[in-house]
């Protein structure tokens, strides 16, 4: 019998002071049996980095044609496309290619680290990519606050995220590796 996936009750309050983007999300997020609390974490933390009313969580672990999170237009057309982990290089250059922007959201430590070095070369010839990598004790702090009905309110501000979750409060500073040039 296959496992089915843990449901979580996510109400996301974001204030995001650099993009005047002050919104409440009731999200259903959908864990997979071989899914971590840690990267689920991240994919709501993603999902508050670029809150949007067309925003929405992609099937993620069970589909290779979906992001874990993602943003497309009245037409269909995919405006932004949001990968967590460590992506294979290959997805990431098809994601450019459906794409208008493309964010990599890493976490791992080391790992990250690794991939970075092993992939950085091939991603850096892509202009519709940003890779983002969030420290290992920030992600595990995130992982930590994971509960089956969450109310979370983050901040954004000056490159920083504050969440508050039951009273606890988690600093997290994401470290930008690549972006696009802007113009």
């Amino acid at each position: 019998m296959a496992l089915k996936s843990t449901i979580y009750k996510v109400e996301l309050q974001i204030a995001d002071l650099e993009r005047n983007y002050f919104q409440t999300h009731a999200l259903t997020v959908a864990r997979h049996p071989s899914e971590t609390d840690e990267r689920m974490m991240v994919r709501v933390l993603a999902f508050a980095m670029h809150a949007d009313e067309a925003l929405v969580f992609g099937k993620g672990l069970s589909s290779e044609d979906e992001p874990d999170v993602w943003r497309k237009d009245l037409t269909g057309a995919i405006e932004l496309w949001i990968d967590v982990g460590l992506p294979d290089e290959k997805r990431v250059r098809r994601a450019c290619g459906r794409s208008d922007k493309v964010v990599v959201l890493t976490y791992g430590g080391r790992v990250a680290d690794m991939w970075w070095q092993q992939n950085q070369a091939a991603l850096r010839r892509q202009d519709k990519l940003t890779v983002i990598n969030l420290a290992a004790g920030d992600t595990r702090a995130l992982a930590a606050l994971a509960e089956r009905g969450m109310q979370v309110q983050c901040t954004l501000q000056d490159g920083e995220l504050w969440l508050i979750v039951d009273g606890e409060s988690t600093r997290i500073v994401p470290e930008v590796r690549m972006a696009p040039a802007t113009d």
